[in-house]
């Protein structure tokens, strides 16, 4: 056992990181820049170096005390931030920098991890950059985006860069089967399904609803008709986001709010008094921005499960030798391959991108999606 064995397909980055993190190495920098499309494990991997650095045994053993906190992100010498809004604070990140400038209490580094260097703003940034340019001695910082250009080229010519791939589906299941008890048949769906992202194979293994769910996305595509269907199917695609959302949030907005009460002095039941009702609204706001972000990332997920059919019909079309995402849904992929051509499956997989990234720059979720289904009708669908 140890810290990288939930690392599953990326035995060049961690050989990598396993070089930088022995006592003495001279390729420890101090700032590193993990990146990697969702799923490829950027949160997993900086987590684990940050165990292999603070290692007792200065190997990433996975089992002494400092790994196992370290993993957690409990460890005293360890900041992990991540945040439930759609963007960083630049509160948060001064004080992540005042923190930095702080020794080792117990471990040989203070180590910042950011799991989301990509919702910093411009302004914010520039706070990190100042840190990262004149780090202390014994700190390091961990930042994690998606990619090398969702963060400022000042930040990327200051880091090094390790860059993660999509690991193979048979890694993904493996993992499932192993750390999780999954049934091989179920790991192998569920990381087809995901398309390898690891952390959504775990809940669609154990998670009937959410396969559910999954189903009747994909089915999207063979139900579209009309412009009236594409209507009523994107209103459907969102309220099962917005459902899904609210049910992941309800219980710990409730929990949220009676131990703010709680904290405050107020009796169970009873309304806080005006001179404390400042504190209950931000927290309310707070848990508003958070299931917003929410939202849209339900809605992206589900978003790219659509585009997994596209992608599943493009190889139908071009005879590539590759295994389908939909396994199950072969014989309904092919029929829809054979509607039109390559060129427009193409169109198609592009307008589900547009959408995307009209959602994330907050074009009304409801709009973007209807647009995108009305995209996806079929050339002789009546348009009536």
């Amino acid at each position: 056992m140890s810290v990288w064995d939930d690392l599953v397909g990326q035995d060049e980055a961690v050989e990598v990181l396993r070089r930088a993190a022995r006592p003495g190495s001279r390729g420890l920098a101090h700032a590193w820049l993990f990146t990697g499309p969702p799923g490829s494990g950027r949160s997993v991997a900086a987590r684990a170096f940050a165990a292999a650095l603070l290692c007792e045994t200065g190997t990433g053993c996975g089992e002494c005390h400092a790994c196992r906190t370290a993993v957690q992100g409990t460890h005293a010498d360890l900041r992990v931030v991540a945040t439930e809004r759609l963007t960083l604070g630049i509160d948060v990140v001064r004080d992540l920098v005042q923190a930095a400038q702080r020794r080792p209490s117990t471990g040989r580094w203070r180590i910042v991890l950011v799991e989301d260097a990509d919702r910093m703003l411009e302004r914010t940034t520039n706070v990190l950059l100042k840190a990262i340019e004149e780090p202390p001695e014994r700190t390091v910082w961990l930042l994690c985006a998606p990619s090398p250009e969702d963060v400022l080229p000042t930040i990327r010519s200051r880091s090094r860069s390790v860059r993660l791939r999509v690991p193979p589906p048979e890694d993904v299941a493996r993992l499932l089967v192993r750390r999780d008890g999954v049934d091989p048949a179920m790991a192998a769906y569920a990381a087809r399904a995901a398309q390898s992202h690891v952390g959504l194979a775990r809940r669609l293994a154990r998670d009937e609803g959410a396969r559910t769910r999954r189903r009747e996305v994909v089915r999207t595509p063979f139900e579209l008709h009309g412009t009236a269907d594409a209507v009523v199917r994107a209103g459907d695609l969102v309220d099962v986001a917005t459902e899904e959302a609210t049910s992941s949030t309800a219980e710990r907005d409730a929990r949220e709010r009676s131990e703010l009460l709680r904290t405050l002095g107020v009796e169970p039941g009873r309304t806080a008094p005006p001179a404390l009702r400042a504190q209950v609204r931000q927290l309310e706001e707070d848990q508003k921005r958070r299931a917003t972000r929410l939202r849209r990332d339900v809605l992206d997920r589900a978003l790219l499960d659509l585009l997994s059919v596209y992608r599943d019909v493009l190889v139908l079309q071009l005879g590539a030798g590759v295994e389908l995402v939909n396994t199950s849904m072969a014989a309904d992929l092919a029929a829809l391959a054979g509607r039109d051509g390559p060129d427009a499956t193409l169109a198609r997989m592009d307008a589900v991108g547009r959408a995307r990234e009209r959602i994330q720059n907050n074009v009304n979720p409801l709009l973007a999606v209807e647009a995108l289904c009305v995209e996806l009708l079929p050339a002789a669908a009546d348009a009536a």
